[in-house]
């Protein structure tokens, strides 16, 4: 059962929590989670075009919005906020003003804030853009799978499942490849399992990744 469904999901209410926070009527309630996603893709879009990501690592791990009848709260986790901050002019209220911009309408007042990770190659989405950098870039997908697993190893995590699908190295033929170290419960509710899924474009056609993270929860 854990493998047919989204393991973040499955897991709402024991060891996930949503990463959006908001009461809004049957009727906003559509209007409402588009408005998220379109500041979630707001904030990507400026740090995909922030110069010192040319090479389109971003190193979010995920967005949280925190929405109240005139305020809305956006807290990037980030692992290097480096990347976001270094060589802009004001990095953070930049981001906050292009955001707010495509708000005009909305009279609500908007303020980001950002929250480092202290492990961030514990992140699944982290280690996801890794991976597909490195596909990008012409390296082997084992020896991808295999850094971004030892990676991951000194974050202290108990298990870690890497999957890759498509058309792998080029072949004509798409495929799935996929390498496990240490334990991956995904029938367990109780333990605290990280996914993602990742798409990347490369000449040879759209590879898909997906990464379940086993998280140390002691």
């Amino acid at each position: 059962m854990g493998q047919k469904i989204n393991p973040l999901g499955f897991r709402l209410g024991t060891t996930q929590s949503h990463h959006s926070f908001w009461f809004a009527q049957p009727k906003d309630f559509s209007m409402d989670l588009q408005e998220d996603e379109k500041i979630r893709n707001c904030i990507k879009n400026y740090v995909q075009k922030n110069k010192r990501i040319s090479s389109g690592f971003e190193g979010i791990a995920h967005i949280g919005i925190q929405k109240r009848i005139d305020f809305i709260q956006v807290i990037i986790y980030i692992g290097f906020p480096n990347l976001l901050l270094e060589g802009r002019i004001g990095g953070v209220e930049e981001l906050q003003m292009n955001v707010q911009k495509e708000f005009r309408s909305v009279n609500r007042r908007l303020n980001i804030a950002i929250t480092r990770i202290e492990k961030p190659y514990g992140q699944p989405n982290i280690l996801a853009e890794y991976i597909a950098l490195q596909l990008k870039n012409r390296v082997s997908f084992r020896k991808a799978m295999k850094k971004a697993i030892e990676l991951t190893e000194q974050t202290n995590t108990k298990g870690i499942q890497v999957q890759i699908a498509g058309r792998i190295d080029g072949k004509e033929i798409a495929r799935v490849e996929w390498i496990r170290e240490g334990r991956v419960p995904l029938q367990t509710i109780r333990a605290k399992i990280d996914h993602c899924s990742h798409t990347i474009r490369t000449i040879y056609g759209v590879l898909g990744i997906k990464i379940w993270v086993f998280v140390n929860q002691e």
